[in-house]
């Protein structure tokens, strides 16, 4: 026997469909106005009437960042403060250059998934679920080869070779942000208190204040 579904279920399944998907955009683009004075969620929008090629342009990805720091990687972002035009778009790029053995520390990005593909060389990755599991999933990829770290999870790369590796990422927001799990713990600014620190990575205060001043 069919069954007939009332308007309020019709209503409903709509307006959990429009929400899922998200509201569409009212206009053709927002170009980032970096130097606007309105606070809002994002950037204010430049007078589309100013708006140029530029904008939607940016020069350089083909050139290799410098690695010569104690990670042995850089990372050279395409977000919107290199790029205004991606401003709401909810996109943006990065190019990761490794030196031989070097590592992206582990970091986090709180706004967006990132999808990354293999360009030159060979990169072991991974990423940690959450509380309670903290599953390790990690894989070792080669040139072609692409890896997803789901938004907000602990994540990492290293070079496994003794050549250089290039990847470039996308991301899922124009704005991802990142956080470096070190930076962050021990790099602080004040300080987070060594007593805290102390007891959460069951050490000791010594340990905790020699691990800060690096940072």
């Amino acid at each position: 026997m069919a069954r007939v579904f009332g308007p309020f279920f019709v209503l409903a399944l709509v307006f959990s469909t429009s929400i899922a998907t998200g509201p569409g955009t009212l206009q053709d683009f927002c170009v980032a106005d970096l130097k606007g004075q309105v606070l809002v969620n994002g950037f204010p929008c430049k007078n589309p009437s100013l708006v140029e090629a530029n904008d939607f342009y940016f020069k350089g990805l083909h050139m290799m960042g410098n690695t010569t720091n104690p990670f042995g990687s850089k990372v050279t972002p395409v977000y919107v403060t290199q790029l205004p035009g991606l401003n709401t778009l909810g996109i943006s790029l990065a190019r990761v250059d490794f030196a031989p053995w070097g590592i992206n520390p582990p970091h986090t990005h709180p706004r967006a998934s990132e999808i990354m593909t293999i360009l030159e060389g060979s990169l072991e990755v991974g990423f940690v679920t959450s509380n309670p599991e903290n599953r390790h999933i990690s894989k070792v990829l080669c040139k072609g080869d692409v890896f997803v770290f789901p938004v907000g999870l602990v994540h990492y790369q290293k070079n496994n070779g003794n050549t250089n590796a290039i990847a470039i990422s996308a991301l899922s927001s124009q704005n991802p942000g990142v956080m470096p799990i070190a930076n962050v713990v021990f790099g602080s600014k004040p300080d987070i208190s060594t007593s805290i620190l102390a007891r959460a990575f069951q050490t000791s205060d010594e340990a905790i204040c020699n691990i800060q001043r690096k940072f």
